[in-house]
């Protein structure tokens, strides 16, 4: 659960207005809540998952955090989403383009399931480039010097034995992001990518058939950095420092939060 956010001028989002999407769960959980943690005036987080979204709101709570059903799919919803955000709290600073889903079967090649196909990239990036344009377009109008971060993933960079929807969506999500970087920067807005291995969440774990603890043992097994277990709370903490003052000059990175990855390790 949050903290109450103290007069500590040391908080790093101090006063910020952040939209994080895929918020109900998992990564985008993990960081509504280190944004809350940091002194952000108000965290609105978007999702699907209704009930799941309504709770971390409330355990936030309602003076730092509301809630708000977006499918990032329907453009009409995104823009919905930027521009009440914009009208109740004046602006954006920060849009944590989060909300993604994994390949439902194997997904080789050979065996592609091209509705899976077509699902999976109206979410990984259409779905991404939507949270993109619209939270741009408010932070130009507003001349907000903002930061849009994009969840990507160690298949931006690699393929591998399946998923190869998956692998494909996340390049995609590293070239909307090289170039939205490049595209904003006359306006002072910063663009990067946060790109983990695999990691437990609750919809990873429902996709697996695993337990967390079953998940988290899978997952290890390629990462060569031994004494870590990569956790939700990692990636946030990454996707903190991004959209930071520290790291305020930092535009077209793509930052691996992996622990050294590699498959056969």
């Amino acid at each position: 659960m949050a903290e109450a956010p103290s007069s500590n001028t040391n908080l790093r989002l101090s006063g910020k207005i952040a939209i994080v999407t895929g918020g109900a769960s998992g990564i985008g959980e993990a960081t509504a809540r280190v944004f809350a943690n940091e002194g952000v005036r108000v965290v609105v987080i978007a999702d699907i998952q209704d009930e799941l979204g309504n709770q971390v709101a409330a355990s936030i709570g309602s003076q730092r955090c509301t809630y708000i059903h977006c499918d990032v799919t329907d453009e009409d919803q995104v823009k919905n989403l930027v521009q009440s955000t914009v009208d109740t709290y004046g602006q954006v600073d920060i849009m944590f383009s989060n909300a993604g889903i994994a390949s439902p079967t194997d997904q080789t090649i050979m065996e592609l399931d091209m509705s899976q196909f077509d699902r999976l990239f109206a979410v990984n990036v259409q779905g991404m480039a939507l949270c993109v344009k619209h939270a741009a377009r408010a932070m130009v109008e507003g001349r907000i010097r903002g930061s849009i971060v994009c969840t990507g993933s160690v298949s931006c960079r690699q393929g591998g034995p399946r998923s190869t929807d998956y692998t494909m969506s996340k390049h995609a999500v590293l070239g909307l992001m090289r170039a939205a970087s490049v595209q904003l920067a006359a306006h002072g807005i910063r663009v990067n990518c946060v790109s983990p291995s695999g990691l437990a969440t609750p919809l990873t774990c429902k996709l697996l058939g695993m337990s967390e603890e079953k998940t988290q043992e899978t997952y290890q097994k390629y990462a060569r950095l031994e004494g870590v277990v990569l956790t939700p709370k990692h990636v946030a903490d990454a996707v903190l420092f991004l959209v930071s003052d520290q790291a305020e000059f930092i535009t077209g990175l793509d930052l691996r939060v992996d622990g050294g990855f590699a498959y056969g390790k």
